[in-house]
């Protein structure tokens, strides 16, 4: 049987949840998860259990977008969440935030659309710049681990017939650099 929860959060112990609670519980919510942590930390806790405990057809209710979300990313992430447990989600002060109503769907599938432009976008000016170092001449990734000099006293005592892990521990690398360098 299909069931609303609410979520209520604030950021810090100084706060109070208990006037999210109250409006949660008068808009139908049977269980409130609540939360004292903040919005820009991953670790979710309760968030995570209730999104786990999500059946189809629920509903997920919050005061307000911010409550449940630090950034637009985030709240995509976590309406995709809600939605891939086939339930719905409704903000109750952001009416056009409301996965029960076509409406709410329309706004926040638009919504959806502009973050994915908004990444396409992101992705093709790193491109471009990629682009412009290779052609400036400059390496991309991660630097070396060894100096030149120390890549080829590497391969010298390799081929002495040291142990790759004897080198990579004088080095300080893991072993695999070492194997890596003399293949």
């Amino acid at each position: 049987m299909p069931q609303s929860y609410g979520y209520a959060r604030v950021s810090t112990d100084g706060q109070t949840l208990d006037v999210q609670v109250a409006q949660l519980k008068v808009a139908g919510a049977e269980r409130v998860f609540q939360e004292k942590v903040s919005g820009a930390k991953q670790e979710r806790v309760q968030l995570k259990k209730f999104l786990h405990r999500l059946e189809p057809e629920d509903v997920l209710l919050v005061t307000r977008l911010d409550r449940l979300a630090r950034s637009t990313r985030d709240l995509l992430n976590i309406l995709a969440a809600v939605t891939e447990k086939g339930a719905a989600f409704r903000s109750l002060a952001d009416s056009w935030a409301d996965t029960t109503t076509a409406h709410g769907r329309l706004m926040l599938t638009v919504l959806g659309g502009l973050a994915e432009f908004e990444r396409e976008l992101i992705r093709a000016r790193t491109g471009e710049g990629r682009a412009r170092a290779k052609a400036a001449g400059k390496k991309l990734g991660r630097g070396y681990k060894l100096t030149p000099h120390q890549q080829q006293e590497a391969k010298s005592r390799r081929e002495a017939g040291e142990t790759i892990t004897a080198i990579a521990r004088s080095y300080a690398v893991h072993h695999s650099t070492i194997s890596r360098l003399c293949a």
